[in-house]
């Protein structure tokens, strides 16, 4: 198939408000689909509750808009159902470390193959700009009546203690980085997550795109080697573990992106192989139905079933 960018993009014209980071997203989302040769029938994107759960309807690919915080759990199902699919999760910081933050855990503990996106713009968008999960302690956007009261989450520590075995950061208005982030993240053999920063113009006046615009920069284009050995002794664990940490937890004056931990860890399909005969080879959503498409064609035209 001679696929071209256009052919990821739906009819639909995105209505986020005016300088939202989603338009960045959705854009690379669609140059890493279209770079990789995915095909559009065989990609599922998978989304919660939240301006970031729009995404979906403006790709011309299969979608599914679930409900808030459960957006990984469907997708889970469909990988496992059809291991043939790049199936692509999303949420935004609220649903996903909030509400989702349980299953964002479980997943972490079963290495399936597919790409987890955090849209992280540390406020509640869709319902009026309340504090994230990942808004910092004391900080107060013009939508709150006072300085938040709780400690923020790091998606990138928590993606790391929980099990996820590439771990990255992008930053929305860095669309083409962003599409290479993405890219390596479908290609991983194994889960991958991205916590992508963007600016809220209509709620968080703190980290804007001029806040972020001097401050963001790429780890590995200054020499940061995410690749995680398989065999390490204690001393070179704990070493790549400290480096990690010491990137991850940057914040400030310097903001670090892209690619901070990698590890080729068996999958949770290549583990169910050890169980389940011929899968994923032959996973449910591929098998042939055979006596039981029979005797679905019966039930649906109405006949008894012996």
């Amino acid at each position: 198939m001679d696929l071209k960018l256009a052919d990821y993009k739906s009819d639909l014209a995105p209505d986020w408000c005016p300088g939202c980071g989603d338009y960045g997203i959705l854009s690379a989302l669609q140059m890493a689909l279209y770079k990789q040769g995915i095909e559009p029938n065989r990609a599922v994107l998978v989304s919660g509750i939240g301006c970031s759960a729009k995404t979906i309807h403006y790709a011309a690919t299969y979608g599914i808009h679930t409900l808030h915080g459960r957006g990984l759990p469907v997708a889970q199902g469909v990988k496992l159902a059809n291991p043939e699919l790049t199936v692509v999760a999303m949420a935004g910081d609220g649903d996903g470390m909030g509400i989702g933050a349980g299953h964002f855990v479980g997943v972490g503990r079963r290495n399936l193959d597919m790409l987890y996106l955090i849209f992280n713009n540390e406020v509640y968008g869709m319902t009026k700009g309340q504090a994230s999960p990942t808004l910092e302690l004391g900080a107060q956007p013009k939508s709150l009546a006072r300085p938040n009261i709780q400690s923020k989450v790091n998606p990138l520590m928590l993606a790391f203690a929980a099990g996820f075995t590439f771990i990255a950061r992008g930053y929305a208005y860095d669309v083409k980085n962003l599409a290479r982030l993405m890219q390596l993240g479908m290609e991983h053999r194994g889960l991958a997550m991205i916590d992508i920063l963007q600016p809220c113009p209509t709620y968080n006046n703190l980290h804007t795109r001029e806040w972020f615009a001097p401050r963001v920069y790429d780890i590995n284009q200054e020499g940061y080697d995410p690749h995680v050995p398989g065999a390490m002794n204690e001393e070179e664990r704990a070493g790549r573990m400290g480096r990690f940490a010491a990137r991850a937890t940057e914040w400030g004056e310097r903001i670090p992106t892209g690619v901070f931990w990698q590890a080729e860890l068996p999958t949770f399909e290549e583990r169910l192989g050890g169980f389940l005969p011929n899968y994923p080879a032959k996973a449910p959503a591929t098998r042939g139905l055979g006596g039981e498409r029979r005797r679905l064609e019966a039930l649906m035209a109405g006949h008894r079933l012996a």
